[in-house]
């Protein structure tokens, strides 16, 4: 296990320190705040209640669920039984670019909340999948920039969130089945 720990350490210390830049520096805060997307979320809901039809609102609806259940499964109970302590509370010198915060820090919930919604939009809207994807990653990766997130917590959020993503699409594609909701 202290091979795995050292190996997630060089890597973040990589990122964190060895690729940080000023450009990085300003951007990755940016990006890893989510009320700087609060916007976006917003117009992209709206977009869909609005402008998409019937299919529209039931992803907007889904999506709102879907992320709720990430959300809450990450921060409350995957986080509360593994207990790792963040990087920015053990490591020396981490280039911190936000706040550390006193949660725990496996899975990111960062990277299990936009992975699921990224394979989750992708099912209903293939053609902007790697718009998704890409703005999953930028998000995930933000957290190591920001010193706040090992790369193995990011790559255990990526693999969560798709699984539950996946998994809520499986459950979803039986309940229309059924009901022919959309």
């Amino acid at each position: 296990m202290n091979i795995l720990q050292s190996i997630d350490n060089s890597i973040f210390y990589f990122i964190n320190v060895t690729l940080a830049n000023p450009v990085t520096d300003a951007l990755m805060p940016f990006i890893t705040v989510e009320k700087h997307w609060y916007v976006f979320y917003a117009i992209m809901g709206l977009y869909l209640l609005l402008g998409m039809g019937k299919k529209g609102k039931m992803v907007a609806i889904l999506a709102i669920l879907l992320v709720a259940i990430t959300d809450q499964a990450s921060s409350h109970f995957i986080k509360d039984f593994v207990q790792r302590t963040r990087p920015c509370h053990v490591l020396q010198g981490v280039h911190l670019l936000v706040g550390c915060t006193d949660s725990f820090s496996f899975p990111s919930s960062h990277a299990v909340n936009n992975f699921a919604a990224a394979f989750f939009f992708s099912h209903f809207y293939p053609k902007m999948k790697y718009a998704f994807y890409t703005g999953a990653f930028a998000m995930a990766i933000s957290r190591v920039f920001c010193g706040v997130h090992y790369p193995s917590d990011i790559l255990g959020g990526i693999i969560i969130g798709l699984l539950i993503g996946w998994g809520f699409i499986v459950l979803w594609e039986k309940i229309n089945s059924r009901l022919k909701l959309t």
